[in-house]
């Protein structure tokens, strides 16, 4: 297979994590142009992937608007531009990669979905949770009938207090109205594996949460705006800010508060930046926990549950079969098989991966996946194309609606078949 030629739009955390397959994988993937708004991530970008000038844009739209100089894109901006970014590039010819959530906007999700019919090019979404050892062992042995026919979904998302803190309540996807609901945002892939293993169109769909926690009424007493303002409970406080980002580990999330992750520029950063805000003082309003029930089409039910309030950050599993049930822990990349009949449990390990750290292999997974359909035109659909994920956004919009408006949404109604 020929090196395929892919350009980066959007340099941020997951940006750099699809685009460093090529440092591993050179005989595969080169990457010959970037666009990103921001300077400093623009310049680390041409630096590592040793990129002319003339190939780095600041402006999304120069590059889509130059001749086509690449085999396929990926699309990593932020949530809200996705649409715009999207249909450019599918009219440009390009083959896509696009960051979930597909669109912050239930109708933006099936324009693209129907976009993605009218051309025969590889459109995927980076649910990477169907690339994982873990999640695909689970669905081949509901596809092989080892637990008999599936009964009940339980699945958890454990999302850890730091996380929740970072992310959703000092970062980028704290506020719905620019980012959009946690339940997109975050647990747009566990749907998506809901739907998957499943195994049948989600015929209704119900919901509870809200913010609870990180408020400003919860704020201890004298506790200052920014941790750095002399917090008097600073020693005791779990999200005092400098025990998240000013450890020698310079990793994620610590890298996303600076560029520069010198000690001083970490220490700037939280006297001005977002991540230095203590989390009662900020204007978050994306819930800290959420459930939400569905109900499929071959009667099988499920329950997902986001809480923010957990010491480890993973994902938890159960399925329920009329012969058997699966558990599982996906950073641990265990799952345990048990049959009724002989009760014998069977333990499987992957011991290949640890952690969480590319989504259990999942980043790794999509990317080898996407490089190989572009290179095979009888592979323009594949595990996670745009088409067959619309129905899992539609479920989180209609999962918001339901938890809003206090009432079971009926799938094909919001959908409008």
């Amino acid at each position: 297979m020929d090196r395929k030629k892919v350009a980066i739009i959007g340099a941020g955390q997951r940006g750099e994590m699809y685009a460093s397959y090529a440092l591993r994988n050179a005989h595969q993937i080169e990457i010959v142009a970037i666009a990103e708004p921001i300077t400093e991530r623009r310049n680390k970008f041409q630096k590592l992937y040793s990129l002319p000038e003339s190939m780095c844009f600041e402006d999304w739209r120069d590059l889509l608007s130059a001749p086509k100089l690449a085999d396929a894109v990926i699309i990593c901006t932020q949530d809200r531009m996705h649409f715009e970014v999207t249909m450019k590039a599918l009219e440009t010819g390009y083959h896509i990669l696009l960051e979930k959530p597909m669109s912050t906007d239930p109708q933006e999700c099936r324009l693209m979905g129907e976009k993605a019919k009218q051309h025969d090019k590889v459109f995927s979404i980076c649910h990477v949770l169907r690339f994982t050892s873990f999640f695909a062992t689970i669905k081949k042995m509901l596809d092989e009938d080892r637990i008999g026919s599936l009964i009940s979904i339980q699945h958890n998302e454990n999302v850890g207090y730091w996380h929740q803190a970072h992310s959703y309540v000092r970062g980028n996807w704290s506020k719905t109205e620019e980012a959009s609901p946690m339940i997109l945002s975050k647990s747009s892939h566990d749907l998506d594996m809901m739907l998957w293993l499943a195994g049948a169109d989600c015929l209704q769909i119900s919901s509870f949460g809200c913010l609870s926690h990180f408020k400003t009424k919860n704020a201890p007493e004298g506790a200052p705006k920014r941790c750095l303002d002399g917090c008097p409970i600073a020693d005791e406080c779990a999200y005092y800010a400098p025990k998240q980002y000013l450890t020698k580990d310079t990793e994620w999330p610590t890298s996303a508060i600076s560029v520069d992750t010198s000690y001083e520029a970490r220490l700037q950063a939280l006297q001005i930046g977002p991540y230095g805000r203590c989390v009662y003082h900020c204007d978050n309003d994306v819930v800290d926990h959420q459930v939400v029930n569905m109900y499929f089409e071959n009667e099988v039910t499920g329950v997902f549950t986001m809480s923010a309030f957990t010491n480890d950050c993973n994902r938890t599993i159960k399925l329920m079969g009329t012969r058997g049930e699966i558990r599982g822990t996906m950073e641990k990349n265990e799952i345990e098989i048990t049959t009724f009949d002989t009760g014998i449990k069977e333990l499987i390990r992957f011991p290949e991966i640890i952690g969480h750290v590319g989504h259990g292999g999942g980043d790794d997974g999509l990317m080898k996946d996407f490089i190989k359909r572009i290179g095979d035109d009888r592979a323009v659909q594949g595990r996670t194309s745009a088409i067959n994920s619309v129905q899992s956004h539609l479920m989180a919009f209609a999962a918001e609606q339901s938890r809003l408006e206090g009432r079971v949404i009926h799938m094909k109604e919001f959908i409008g078949v």
